[in-house]
């Protein structure tokens, strides 16, 4: 049995986003060859995307969700806007935040939103979502305000079948969203969880264009898809 010391001196789990990406795919093979619709978080969440949608021969697109920071701490998350206006608010947001607070932190992330949509989707709106089997997919899960905020998005325009699927994120995350949702695919649950990065033995941030890059190439191996 691994002591406390010797489980964080454990490799990390999986190479990068690529190598946990395939391992994803692989874990949704049930949904293989379904018509399902592969949404990608942007940025990290672009990766995971292209190599799932690749694998279950799905659709793909990118959705648009910013986190809502918090105004003396922009990295600390009190929920998250969809583009479709839908919003989630942490407990701690409703207690702390005025409705003011709140309304201003969603206007400045709806310029955000509108400018993403532009330069990840050329301003195309979303692929249907009605009745059909969507998988939403992240490289990994820390406080789940911007996939709440997506779930949120595939209710309202009447998915069928809402997936939420990550190689990595905490335990208490995984039973609060087999609440949610119809069917959780997480990967890696580990012990002393603190953030994404630590699944993975390379691990950075994508920028802007490097997301494009995989939303491009899947269009380019799939000129049959939707624009």
């Amino acid at each position: 049995m691994f002591t406390f010391q010797q489980y964080l001196k454990r490799p990390a789990m999986f190479r990068d986003r690529k190598d946990a990406s395939i391992q994803l795919g692989e874990a949704l093979e049930k949904y293989k060859n379904k018509n399902a619709l592969v949404l990608g978080i942007p940025r990290g969440g672009a990766e995971t995307a292209y190599y799932v949608a690749k694998h279950l021969k799905a659709e793909m697109a990118l959705v648009v969700t910013r986190k809502l920071g918090h105004p003396e701490n922009p990295e600390y998350a009190i929920g998250a806007l969809a583009e479709d206006g839908s919003l989630y608010l942490s407990p701690e947001a409703n207690i702390y935040l005025s409705k003011e607070t709140i309304e201003d932190l969603k206007k400045d992330q709806e310029k955000e939103i509108q400018r993403r949509i532009q330069e990840f989707r050329h301003g195309n709106p979303l692929p249907a979502l009605k009745n059909r089997t969507v998988i939403i997919v992240d490289d990994g899960i820390a406080t789940g305000a911007t996939l709440f905020a997506t779930i949120m998005l595939c209710k309202n325009k009447k998915a069928g079948k809402i997936v939420v699927a990550a190689p990595v994120s905490g335990e208490g995350m995984s039973r609060k969203l087999n609440e949610m949702v119809d069917d959780v695919v997480i990967l890696e649950t580990p012990y002393q969880y603190r953030a994404v990065s630590q699944a993975y033995q390379n691990f950075f941030n994508l920028t802007d264009e490097e997301a494009m890059f995989f939303m491009e190439k899947w269009k380019k191996e799939n000129p049959q898809s939707p624009k």
